[in-house]
């Protein structure tokens, strides 16, 4: 396992590994003939949708759904090679890829684990020796041009991300060996082989097909004509881009971003859809700021929300508003990714297990979900903690009794002191201030400046060390140096870096695998730019055996088994800690004039995840708004 960006995003896991390692594609997902009820009605607005509307004019309001939370500052380009676009309602290719414009051949879903086929039509098969992917695309699938979808386009796709060196292509080189066109609507992926003739890693080559965009062949070579070498063609903003999706480019500037629906689009076709997406336009006001954004929700100016709103609750329950989450009562999302304390196990006394369970121990993680995350967490006592997310398919991948005496819930100052005092690490000279190696264990927890629900946690994670007999202070550098440090892997941390939060991953089809991988495996040592993970540069032989071998298996005990023994690994070690469970996506809806988002209970088949309608098999909750009468 060499390089992996493996879209990864940096951003960002909820999945099932079934039997197979891989989730099977089921049939075309249906979408929700009826949209559940609201709870409390508001008026609709009235504004007729306007003729002949040019970009820039004012959007009509019962055409247009708007979001808040995901583009900050100007769209840089359309690229769908490129990772510099800051194109959020565009743009995203993921573990739930982002298919508003380009598309994926299938869709993930969250929330029951399964991929489903977009642009291609039915599920994918293994051969028997599973080293060979075959999936056809959809008849009906055609361009923004009007020219069909091939498979020759999905092939030239792969093609060209290999040669020019794209995130997709660099994250996947190692596992595929080649994507080629059986026919005009068949496609084989050929996996790379190990030394014994078995696929490296059969979960990477399946999720390459719900987390990579296929890119009309015809484009990809007119972009080649006009570039010179791999950095023209990735820095190319391609306003002249072709898509299959739902939506286009209809007008950007440096205050909003509106995509407009493509009434040609394949979708409506009775193979998939049936129907066009409800909403005419998708808009995103660029906010200058989180107050700015939640001021606009309340407003109903808002009608997605994919930020952070602290005490959600109070606008239905103080303000009376129609404002819903997922869950209609706390957490109010899916706890999906884990952010995450890491250490820096060079700095003095980090390097002892004892030193790190006891602060982990003592941390008061109740205060961290009540004023950080304002209850939008579940607790470790209702979830205990693992390498998992909360989700019932990831807790049911591990032996929870074979592991309770190592799992802690926090605030247990009694314990870590006992832990720290039996290793013989104490205040010798009763300055208040344990000591190791002849030195006062003091550290500096960091974060980013300006990420308030992070140093809201790195605060409380201060505040416990003092309880222990441990100086725990804070600095919140700026994002722009702090990058550069924590994710250079080829020196030491340096001082000021003691403990610091980074993110994990959050939910897709080769999870909990790949965040177990970026949590604790040691191939990213040494990475002088390592965007993957394991900041704190842990090295474990025993973990790193277990993580080779998980993509292979197919046995379901063994995988249990396996996946117990890594949780055992890092519960016994404590190289990091995860600080509270964080959503994928913030959903938070205001039905003042669109009703019909997706929710926890209501019944739809298949379920649609709390992704904000744009990512994986969220898009399909576009097809389900309807406007409150």
């Amino acid at each position: 396992m060499k390089r992996l960006s493996f879209v990864l995003s940096v951003l960002v896991a909820l999945s099932m590994l079934l039997a197979s390692c891989a989730p099977a594609a089921t049939e075309a997902p249906a979408v929700a003939t009826e949209a559940p009820a609201v709870a409390t009605e508001a008026p609709m607005a009235t504004e007729a949708p306007a003729a002949e509307l040019k970009p820039g004019d004012p959007l009509p309001r019962t055409e247009t759904l708007y979001f808040n939370g995901q583009q900050w500052g100007p769209v840089a380009g359309w690229n769908p090679y490129s990772s510099n676009n800051n194109n959020a309602l565009v743009i995203a290719q993921q573990d739930n890829a982002r298919v508003t414009v380009f598309e994926t051949p299938y869709i993930y879903n969250m929330i029951d684990g399964k991929v489903y086929p977009l642009l291609a039509d039915g599920p994918y098969t293994w051969n028997d020796t599973q080293t060979e992917i075959t999936f056809k695309i959809n008849e009906a699938a055609h361009w923004s041009d009007g020219t069909p979808v091939t498979a020759d386009d999905v092939a030239y796709t792969w093609d060209s991300n290999v040669k020019y060196e794209t995130s997709a292509g660099v994250g996947a080189i190692d596992y595929i060996e080649s994507i080629t066109a059986v026919d005009a609507q068949t496609v084989l992926v050929k996996a790379k082989l190990d030394a014994e003739g078995k696929t490296v890693n059969p979960l990477v080559v399946s999720a390459y097909l719900s987390s990579n965009y296929v890119i009309q062949k015809a484009w990809t070579q007119t972009l080649e004509a006009r570039s010179a070498d791999a950095t023209a063609f990735k820095a190319d903003p391609a306003e002249d881009f072709v898509a299959s999706g739902p939506y286009t480019n209809f007008f950007v500037d440096e205050t909003k971003v509106v995509l407009i629906r493509d009434d040609e689009y394949w979708g409506q076709d009775a193979s998939m859809w049936g129907k066009l997406p409800a909403p005419k336009y998708l808009a995103h006001t660029i906010f200058a700021d989180n107050n700015a954004g939640f001021a606009a929700l309340k407003a109903g100016e808002v009608d997605v929300s994919q930020q952070f709103n602290a005490n959600i609750q109070d606008l239905w329950i103080k303000d009376n508003l129609p404002v819903s989450t997922y869950l209609a009562d706390a957490p109010y999302g899916l706890g999906a990714s884990l952010p995450t304390a890491f250490y820096n196990l060079t700095s003095n006394g980090l390097d002892q297990v004892a030193v790190r369970k006891a602060i982990a121990m003592a941390v008061d993680y109740d205060t961290i979900i009540a004023n950080a995350m304002t209850n939008q967490s579940a607790t470790f006592a209702q979830v205990p903690r693992s390498l998992m997310n909360p989700t019932d398919g990831e807790q049911s991948l591990y032996d929870h009794d074979a592991v309770k005496d190592l799992q802690f819930a926090g605030k247990d100052i009694e314990g870590a002191n006992a832990l720290l005092d039996e290793a013989g690490i104490v205040d010798s000279d009763g300055d208040g201030i344990r000591e190791y190696n002849g030195k006062n264990l003091a550290y500096v927890a960091t974060c980013p400046n300006g990420w308030s629900d992070w140093q809201a946690a790195i605060e409380v994670v201060a505040a416990a060390g003092k309880e222990i007999g441990i100086d725990i202070t804070t600095n919140y550098p700026e994002w722009s140096v702090y990058q550069t440090v924590v994710t250079k892997s080829d020196a030491p941390l340096p001082a000021g870096y003691d403990i610091f939060m980074m993110w994990s991953d959050g939910a897709g089809p080769t999870q909990p695998w790949g965040r177990i991988r970026h949590l604790i495996s040691s191939e990213f040592n040494g990475q002088a730019s390592n965007w993957n993970g394991n900041w704190g540069q842990y090295s474990n032989p025993d973990a790193d055996a277990l993580i080779q071998a998980i993509p292979g298996m197919t046995d379901e005990a063994e995988l249990k088994a396996t996946y117990t023994e890594l949780v055992n690994i890092y519960l016994t070690d404590v190289p990091s800690f995860t600080l509270m469970y964080r959503p994928q996506s913030f959903h938070a809806v205001n039905e003042s004039v669109w009703t019909g988002f997706p929710r926890g209970d209501d019944g739809t088949n298949p379920p649609v995840p709390p992704l904000d309608l744009t990512d994986g098999y969220s898009i399909a909750g576009l097809y389900n708004l309807t406007l409150v009468k």
